[in-house]
């Protein structure tokens, strides 16, 4: 039970302010009591066992006597009242905590469905700080106030923790210019290239970034259309890679002006891996046949299933090392990349598990069998996320109009640089051309996880020549794209326009699911188009005049003559 302190209205300034999107506080049972909660609780549960025990005692006299129990007196009437209104207190006190814990207790994902039903409030339009606003030199700066020099310095003698800034002073905004301060105090720089105002920080509070003192910009290119599934696409591209953009626009235009490209979605599923140890390597033995047998999977989907109404287990996989144990749960999360829902779901299994392997211990809830952010076999062969195939059959004359090459010299190429150059490489999932390079673009402008491009990246290209050598068969095939549509940065006002330009912005009301599984096939679809792109510019030689052209800063250059 806490308590809740209703904020002076001095402390609210007539001018709109960014504030810390704190929840709507849960009505309490005990905010009316004039007592505080302890207290009144030791009251009535009090009442309630002196009158129970008065009770019982006379009517125990009554009996033994051999009297009629309906004759009742003044104190027993008061004993009664008393017991009857103890209840009453009692029953709604922990009855309404009970009821509250359960509503509260709503997974993350039913917001998303609610904030494609309606609106969310426009936030204020946040009060220009007096620290660091748009000032071209530090002579230019205005004074800080009284009460913001009073927090940096005690920020940077390190009496006030700099991450309580936020909660502090309900002014995520003005937290932010105070952070910004006593660092440029401490390091002497000054940011200057860093701006600090145009940004929405309490979108960020508690959920994408600690600690902010500004934002880097990212220019934002568009390439397209991409014509996928006969829908077209205008993919957005945060990159500072200069070409980048331009290459798989020219990709989209040969697959456009060929009819487009196909994608297929194999697999939809995140995984999560803990690891436990068990006494001997025999019980961890027995464990993992417990699990992988068949006749338990519907017990143990019940047990994870739990979590959520969109968590749905797909199977478990399990690997042994001496007593340890791997566990890989697989499940499908609707259009949440997913991660915190599998982990839920994967956290009542192992509750349920310590039932009848009481010797088990848990060392970690991932045990990087997963596996997240690190190249790995496991995801290269059983996919992670969505696995999907995209591929495009360009025409002979597009090949040599558009792309300036030919056929059999980009079959060749793909052979010897993206098959068998890999494999001299040892390359884990790494038979492309540039696959990271989209997927990463297109990760930071749609507020998915930058670091998840290490397996989403891992991709197959493969080319041939079709219709009698005439035209070019080209497909990808991607097996771990990690993304989704709700949670993370894709809230963000930025990376929800990207998505919105996509039409895969929030969760799918009529198929959970659907729009995170689009945007994978659009990611695959856009690396569809950079593969085809820059082989051509490969097997034209093209490649080191394009980048000298478009990838070399003019103003750098101009450096450098002089």
């Amino acid at each position: 039970m806490y308590l809740r302190r209703r904020l002076p209205l001095s402390s609210v300034s007539a001018s709109a302010k960014t504030h810390i999107p704190a929840p709507a506080a849960p009505v309490q049972a005990s905010d009316a009591l004039p007592l505080p909660i302890r207290y009144t609780n030791l009251l009535f549960t009090a009442l309630f066992a002196a009158s129970l025990v008065f009770l019982m005692r006379r009517w125990r006299e009554e009996l033994r006597l051999s009297s009629p129990l309906h004759g009742v007196g003044l104190a027993e009437i008061v004993a009664i009242v008393g017991l009857v209104a103890s209840l009453i207190y009692l029953f709604s006190f922990f009855g309404i905590a009970f009821v509250q814990s359960i509503v509260s207790s709503n997974d993350e994902e039913d917001d998303f469905l609610l904030s494609n039903s309606a609106e969310a409030p426009s936030s204020p339009v946040p009060v220009p700080c007096t620290l660091l606003c748009s000032a071209s030199s530090l002579e230019e700066m205005p004074d800080p106030n009284p009460d913001d020099e009073e927090l940096i310095s005690s920020v940077i003698t390190g009496k006030t923790p700099s991450y309580v800034l936020e909660t502090k002073l309900g002014d995520c905004r003005r937290a932010a210019g105070i952070r910004r301060e006593a660092l440029r105090r401490t390091t002497g720089k000054d940011l200057e290239g860093l701006p600090l105002d145009g940004f929405d920080y309490g979108s960020i509070f508690g959920q994408c970034c600690e600690l902010p003192v500004g934002y880097v910009q990212l220019p934002v290119g568009i390439a397209g259309p991409l014509v996928l599934d006969g829908t077209r696409y205008y993919v957005p591209m945060a990159t500072t890679e200069g070409c980048l953009v331009a290459s798989t626009n020219r990709g989209c235009k040969a697959i456009a002006e060929s009819g487009g490209a196909t994608g297929i979605v194999l697999r939809d599923g995140m995984t999560r891996a803990p690891i436990v140890r068990l006494p001997s390597a025999s019980r961890a033995a027995e464990l993992k046949a417990f699990l992988e047998a068949p006749n338990n999977f519907e017990t143990i989907s019940l047990v994870f299933n739990k979590s959520s109404r969109f968590a749905k287990l797909q199977d478990i996989k399990c690997a042994l090392a001496g007593r340890n144990l791997y566990m890989r749960f697989s499940c499908s999360t609707g259009d949440a990349m997913g991660m915190n829902m599998v982990s839920k779901g994967m956290q009542n299994v192992l509750d349920y598990l310590l039932g009848d392997f009481p010797g088990m211990e848990v060392i970690a809830i991932s045990g990087n069998y997963c596996s997240d952010k690190k190249p790995a076999a496991v995801n290269w062969i059983e996919g992670r996320g969505k696995s999907v195939v995209c591929e495009a059959i360009i025409k002979e004359e597009v090949v040599k109009k558009v792309l300036k090459t030919n056929v059999p010299a980009l079959v060749e190429l793909n052979m010897i640089k993206n098959l068998a150059g890999s494999a001299v490489a040892g390359a884990l999932g790494g038979f492309n051309a540039h696959a990271s390079n989209i997927v990463s673009a297109v990760f930071i402008a749609t507020g998915q996880d930058p670091a998840q491009n290490i397996e989403s990246s891992h991709c197959i290209t493969m080319m041939e020549a079709v219709n009698d050598g005439k035209d070019l068969h080209v497909s990808v095939t991607m097996p771990s794209i990690e993304v989704g549509t709700v949670g993370g940065g894709t809230q963000l006002a930025s990376q929800a326009a990207c998505l919105d330009l996509l039409c895969v912005k929030g969760a799918s009301l009529e198929t959970p699911g659907a729009n995170a599984r689009l945007l994978a096939t659009i990611v695959a679809g856009a690396v569809l188009a950079g593969e085809l792109s820059l082989l051509s510019a490969l097997a034209a030689g093209q490649l080191v005049r394009s980048h000298m052209k478009y990838n070399r800063s003019s103003k750098e250059l101009m450096k450098v003559a002089l």
